[in-house]
């Protein structure tokens, strides 16, 4: 039989599969996942590479190093110290433990240990919230400020909002909004089901806390 004699071409959509319980192939319900049970595994912060302060402290220890080298050597080779260092060793000899210099110096020597460390230990990038990991494989951030823009958008979706402020923290999102008509608490447990609702939807791997104020329009 020929192409022309064919009959017509059915154009619907394909039939669906069934899942083998019976039910039609359709979106998962999606509810809240413990980030220490995700599939990914543990959703922890993203660490920052600090190469501004890596880089200076590599900068200073290579330059006191080599200079020091570098007149350790011309000592050995008959030339005098430099006045650097005879200046430094005079007062190190000289000077007491209680001296004004001496103190300032250990204390400034303290306050770069402790500030190294800390930035040793901690992770930093405040600013990006780790979101649920899905694959172990794959880690996925979200600004805070995007995820105050999101918020922001739902919260002006609310009726009587006339306008609103929204921070997105570490552990919480709060959200001052102005409302010009309703009550306003039906306005704030509108934007308390809305924000709650935009903030699980964010996919984050921890759930922020959220604080809503809402207040009249102030007068002129």
């Amino acid at each position: 039989m020929s192409d022309d004699a064919a009959g017509p071409v059915d154009t619907g959509p394909p039939p669906t599969l069934d899942k083998p319980d019976g039910g039609a192939d359709g979106p998962a319900p999606s509810g809240p996942a413990d980030p220490r049970t995700a599939d990914g595994g543990r959703a922890g912060r993203f660490w920052s590479a600090r190469r501004v302060p890596a880089v200076l402290v590599s900068l200073v220890l290579c330059g006191a190093a080599g200079l020091l080298l570098y007149d350790v050597a011309a000592v050995r080779a008959g030339r005098p110290a430099m006045a650097w260092r005879r200046r430094l060793a005079h007062e190190l000899a000289t000077r007491h433990l209680d001296d004004p210099w001496v103190l300032g110096g250990a204390a400034a020597a303290l306050l770069i240990g402790v500030w190294l460390i800390v930035l040793a230990v901690t992770p930093g990038l405040r600013g990006v919230l780790p979101m649920r990991r899905t694959a172990p494989d794959i880690r996925a951030g979200l600004d805070r400020t995007a995820a105050a823009l999101v918020l922001r958008d739902r919260a002006m979706e609310v009726s009587g909002v006339r306008s609103v402020r929204v921070s997105v923290g570490r552990r919480r999102a709060r959200a001052r909004a102005v409302a010009h008509f309703r009550e306003l608490a039906e306005v704030r447990g509108d934007l308390d089901a809305v924000l709650g609702e935009g903030l699980r939807q964010l996919g984050l791997a921890h759930r922020l806390g959220l604080s809503v104020h809402v207040r009249r329009p102030t007068k002129r």
